[in-house]
């Protein structure tokens, strides 16, 4: 079992760990027990993972409290899906002594992270990622929130998870599209942070597509290895930390306006080729995005937004980002593969309106 420690000064202990091993999730549930034996549990999960087996292997013969969101995704990632759980909790007699055990993907993840943050005014929580996305990404780092009816995540607060258990074989219950869009997040991680990591994927892309046990592994570990070291920097996304959202801005915008049609995956990659052709277009490019392109093209995402969403909806959107000054969010661009660009001290800089509104008509 592969163990990596995320320091954050914040939390109780000073870290946390994340686990990383096939075919784990039989025995965490023990682990849970040992672990925190005067804490009670509650689970959060969903249908879908449900369905692929998951919350029974986990539990096993025990039968713990739950909530199970309805109906899964994205369209249930809001305040009242967040009210329901601290209603249940009450209902239950759960108080300050109470661990929150997020068992799905990255919406399950972030609505059981937001209500733990704020359930009694914060409790214990657990990530078990069991998606791509999630393994990748949003169980680590303490981002957590639920969208507002105008965007995304516009509820939120940094909470740190306790303990992240990762087993990839979970993510061979997904189906083609939900697996590969949520590797994009691994493919910006290798962008911001890693030209060899993106190597890798390129040199791999067909063990990937195949989710050979090993590979996967290491792109789990890869991923947490390079989020946690920004993550430890920055936990709070005062600066550094906002190379993360490198392609989200655009990204995020997409998948709001497409009411939420589109995966989170496949607009960070719409995102992402947006930001490199805003970078061409500063004399940044350096000849990377037909490379950048043509990954995401293997790996069967979307590379351009979708005729039907509508441009003037899409820069509203942009313009109400959560990150917004005055109406408009910096950007996080790349001046090579493998490392972002820092200007004056920044990890987001300025770009003018009318470059961004050029660059999505031509993305159309």
């Amino acid at each position: 079992m592969a163990r990596l420690d995320v320091k954050i000064p914040e939390v109780e202990a000073g870290s946390y760990p994340i686990f990383i091993e096939a075919g784990s999730l039989c025995g965490v549930w023990e682990r849970l027990e040992a672990d925190y034996p005067k804490l009670q549990k509650f689970v959060v999960t969903d249908a879908n993972v449900v369905a692929a087996g998951h919350l029974a292997t986990l539990i096993g013969d025990n039968s713990p409290p739950m909530y199970s969101i309805d109906p899964p995704g994205e369209i249930s990632k809001h305040i009242d899906t967040v009210i329901g759980i601290i209603e249940q909790l009450e209902k239950a007699f759960f108080g300050r002594d109470t661990l929150i055990i997020a068992l799905g993907g990255g919406t399950v993840g972030d609505i059981a992270g937001f209500a733990g943050a704020i359930f009694k005014r914060g409790v214990k929580v657990v990530q078990i990622p069991t998606t791509t996305v999630s393994q990748a990404d949003s169980s680590v780092g303490g981002k957590t929130g639920v969208d507002s009816s105008i965007s995304k995540n516009a509820f939120g607060a940094f909470w740190q998870p306790d303990t992240v258990f990762i087993d990839v074989e979970t993510l061979n219950t997904l189906d083609d599209r939900q697996f590969c869009a949520g590797l994009i997040e691994g493919v910006k991680h290798a962008l911001i942070a890693d030209s060899e990591y993106f190597e890798f994927y390129e040199k791999n892309i067909d063990a990937i597509l195949k989710r050979d046990k090993d590979v996967l592994e290491e792109i789990a570990l890869k991923n947490c290895s390079i989020k946690a070291s920004v993550v430890e920097k920055d936990p709070t996304e005062q600066n550094l930390r906002r190379i993360l959202n490198y392609g989200h801005t655009i990204g995020h915008a997409v998948e709001t306006a497409s009411g939420f049609d589109l995966l989170h995956g496949e607009c960070v990659a719409i995102g992402i080729i947006g930001a490199g052709m805003i970078e061409e277009e500063m004399g940044l490019g350096g000849g990377r995005l037909g490379r950048i392109e043509q990954i995401l093209r293997k790996l069967q995402v979307p590379v351009r937004i979708p005729a039907e969403i509508d441009k003037k909806q899409l820069i509203n959107i942009v313009k109400r980002d959560k990150k917004a000054v005055n109406q408009w969010p910096k950007f996080v661009l790349l001046e090579e593969i493998g490392k972002a660009m820092c200007k004056d001290g920044q990890w987001a800089v300025n770009v003018d309106r009318d470059l961004v509104e050029r660059i999505l008509t031509d993305l159309y």
